[in-house]
């Protein structure tokens, strides 16, 4: 698979404001512990918005102050939304684990893409966002600074 995919389809801007205004729970995949990292900086800003965030990094115990989990089936509670900040390769078995999850929506970072991985998700009834950050798009649906 090609790591300079493009999405053949995509969430609407009123799909991403939906996704981020019933959103409660962001499970975050691949949460650096490195501050200047967007997988970390993002994730905080989500959480200072109200979002209940989930780190999910096999290496770390804790995070942001949350228990960071080895992988998404081991988070014990629900998610709406998988926020992933992982190479494309890896979005397959992530999507794998939001459907068993019962996940509300995928999100893959900027970047990331992988259009079967999408279908799949979709096929499943989740909503997908490809190549989209999650804070630049709640500040702009949201008004978030």
């Amino acid at each position: 698979m090609s790591e300079c995919e493009f999405p053949t389809g995509n969430a609407s801007s009123d799909e991403i404001d939906s996704i981020l205004k019933t959103a409660k729970t962001i499970a975050v995949i691949g949460l650096s512990p490195k501050e200047d990292r967007p997988s970390h900086y993002v994730s905080k800003y989500m959480k200072e918005h109200g979002y209940r965030v989930i780190p999910v990094n096999p290496g770390q115990t804790t995070l942001l102050g949350e228990t960071c989990y080895r992988s998404l089936l081991d988070v014990p509670e629900d998610v709406d939304v998988v926020d992933i900040f992982r190479e494309a390769s890896a979005v397959p078995e992530i999507v794998d684990q939001a459907i068993a999850k019962k996940a509300k929506a995928v999100w893959m970072q900027s970047g990331i893409v992988h259009n079967a991985a999408a279908e799949k998700a979709r096929a499943a009834g989740l909503q997908v966002v490809m190549n989209k950050c999650v804070m630049v798009e709640h500040r702009r649906a949201l008004g978030g600074q």
